[in-house]
């Protein structure tokens, strides 16, 4: 390949399209052409690198030391400029295929980059916009700090251990002479409690409480714990369940090493979850809570700029969507069904799957010692269900709603609703079954749902021909990919001519794959990607084969979620539709490579289950 060639390569990646003419000339004459194994390390942990690579063909996993997967790199993209600047490898760099690269030195880049203001400005401004969470560019989504930060990479602060009986003056002066904002108290029992500034405020003065009195008094326990090596984020989902402002922090030795509050997640976080959270806590009436559920889109669409992984983004909605549905249950529920009924919610919403705000699959579970009006149940539950409408949450149309009886009954009834679908199958009863089988309590009596799920496995026992018919259902569905890896459309739908079915021909498959296993081995799990651990745990699917059908389920959420959140903009129906056209060549190869696992997990399933002889 001549200069001109290599030239022409390299201005149409970004930014080296800011390259002047000579600088241009001067890249493509020290460039080289490496050919790379599958699987061969190209760049280590710990390692001096020395080349910019520019992958002709080829793909290139970003690794951290856990082995998780940062990023991918594919064809006309680079990598690791990161590593350049910094003279240190942070990551390991593998390839995943045959791969070829241009290299270029680093003393090259180096100079270039600091000659050519354009080209320092923008890989500065990427490193500090990636250590901030903030990085908008498509290929670096998943580099995104955000994600990988730890606990500890957050302000800390300092743990003040005093005895419970220790006087409040004493405590203030501690406080002050440690600069901590937070007391933490241990008992004669070596229970931990916690005192705030707020506490002395509130407690103290305006109690008007003597010095001398023990700070004990004024104390809170219920405390919540985080391992210091546990994801930021992973704390940021246990403050949103638990309406916390501060968490506990240990080391791997169990050890207290400090206080993590919400103000130290500030720099990591620019979306208002938490003030979402604790609007939710706070609403006094249906009205309040209404303005509190319509900030979740935003946050949303802000997480996933952010390039917010979807798994980690549907945990933390699904938080504060049960906020929402248990807080407005508590607030319009007649007094009889607190303490004596459960609303639960089914489907994706109860897998915690679900992330814009699609169809309610909800049911309500009545205590068989209920006593409540007939009238006044049906009241109460048409209300409920057009309230969430108000929310902004659509009535379901196959109408599987507790303000339609067949989803609100005792939990006897319920017991015989099971027994008949189990016993009497038919397409839509094992719809149903499925639907049940992933719900989730969002308000109430948790043990009533657990009694019935119980009551599910007992009844299917170890019928092999149910579990046959019930896993069945996923070969009515078609992977999307063709023998030569073409993409396979829908010729009988015209209106989506030249779109996939993306949860037809992929998410479906894996759920109903999975969830058809995990009733089989009687798993309490409803999410998809801890069932997947689970049966993995019981040596049903290999650590290999599990992380991948984990990483493609998580990748065609992400497409779906993208393609959702660009329809909303422009103010088009969303759906489960994406145009394979409009994803650039890494993004197409990924929806390959996925539905190609996809399809490994049907011969898996035809195999247990025997499927081609049901």
């Amino acid at each position: 390949m001549d200069t001109q060639e290599q030239i022409k390569f390299l201005k149409a990646i970004h930014p080296f399209e800011n390259l002047t003419k000579k600088q241009l000339e001067y890249f493509a004459e020290n460039l080289d052409i490496v050919y790379l194994k599958k699987e061969e390390i190209i760049q280590n942990f710990s390692q001096e690198p020395r080349f910019l690579y520019f992958i002709i063909k080829g793909i290139v996993q970003e690794k951290n030391e856990d082995s998780e997967v940062l990023s991918l790199y594919s064809n006309h993209e680079f990598f690791d400029s990161i590593s350049l600047i910094e003279n240190f490898s942070k990551n390991c760099f593998v390839t995943t295929e045959e791969t070829i690269c241009y290299t270029l030195p680093r003393e090259i880049f180096i100079q270039v980059l600091h000659e050519n203001p354009a080209l320092e400005n923008f890989f500065f401004q990427s490193i500090s916009e990636k250590l901030n969470g903030n990085i908008n560019h498509e290929k670096n989504k998943e580099l995104v700090n955000l994600m990988v930060a730890k606990v500890k990479d957050a302000r800390v602060h300092k743990a003040l251990i005093l005895p419970f009986e220790t006087s409040i003056y004493e405590a203030v002066k501690q406080l002050k002479e440690k600069k901590v904002p937070t007391l933490l108290l241990k008992d004669k029992e070596k229970n931990l409690h916690i005192v705030t500034d707020s506490d002395f405020r509130e407690k103290v003065i305006l109690n008007k409480m003597s010095f001398d009195d023990s700070v004990g008094k004024i104390s809170n326990s219920g405390l919540k714990y985080v391992n210091e090596d546990d994801f930021l984020f992973n704390a940021q989902l246990l403050m949103t369940k638990h309406g916390l402002k501060r968490l506990i922090v240990k080391n791997s030795n169990h050890d207290i090493v400090g206080v993590l509050d919400q103000i130290s997640l500030s720099s990591f976080f620019a979306t208002h979850t938490f003030s979402v959270s604790n609007e939710i806590a706070k609403a006094t009436n249906v009205e309040e809570l209404k303005i509190a559920s319509q900030s979740l889109l935003k946050i949303v669409k802000s997480l996933y700029a952010k390039g917010v992984k979807v798994a980690f983004i549907s945990k933390l909605i699904n938080q504060l969507n049960r906020k929402i549905m248990d807080k407005l249950f508590n607030m319009i529920a007649p007094e009889e069904l607190i303490g004596k009924s459960t609303l639960i919610v089914m489907g994706s919403e109860g897998r915690a799957e679900q992330i814009l705000k699609t169809d309610q699959d909800n049911a309500l579970i009545l205590d068989d010692n209920c006593k409540i009006e007939k009238a006044k149940l049906e009241t109460f539950t048409k209300e409920y269900t057009q309230t969430l409408v108000d929310f902004g949450f659509p009535p379901c149309e196959g109408n599987i709603m507790l303000s339609n009886p067949y989803w609100c009954r005792t939990q006897k009834e319920f017991k015989d609703l099971i027994y008949d679908w189990i016993t009497h199958p038919s397409e839509e009863k094992f719809m149903n079954l499925a639907i049940f089988y992933d719900a989730f309590c969002a308000s109430g009596n948790r043990q009533l749902l657990d009694d019935l799920k119980q009551h599910l496995f007992k009844v299917c026992a170890d019928s092999q021909s149910f579990y046959m018919h019930f896993a069945k259902i996923i070969m009515d569905f078609d992977v999307p990919l063709g023998f030569f890896d073409g993409f396979v459309f829908d010729s009988k739908d015209k209106e989506h001519k030249h779109e996939l079915d993306i949860k037809k021909g992929g998410i479906f498959i894996v759920v109903q794959g999975v969830r058809a296993l995990s009733l089989e081995y009687k798993l309490m799990r409803v999410n998809t990607l801890k069932r997947i651990k689970e049966l993995t745990d019981k040596n049903i699917f290999t650590k290999e084969f599990s992380q991948e059908l984990s990483e493609a389920f998580n990748y065609l959420n992400s497409l779906k979620l993208k393609s959702n959140i660009e329809k909303m903009d422009s103010a088009q129906t969303i759906d489960n539709y994406i145009d394979p056209d409009k994803l650039n060549r890494m993004e197409k190869d990924l929806l390959k490579d996925s539905f190609k696992i996809i399809n490994k997990l049907k011969k898996i399933l035809e195999s247990h289950y025997k499927l081609n002889y049901v």
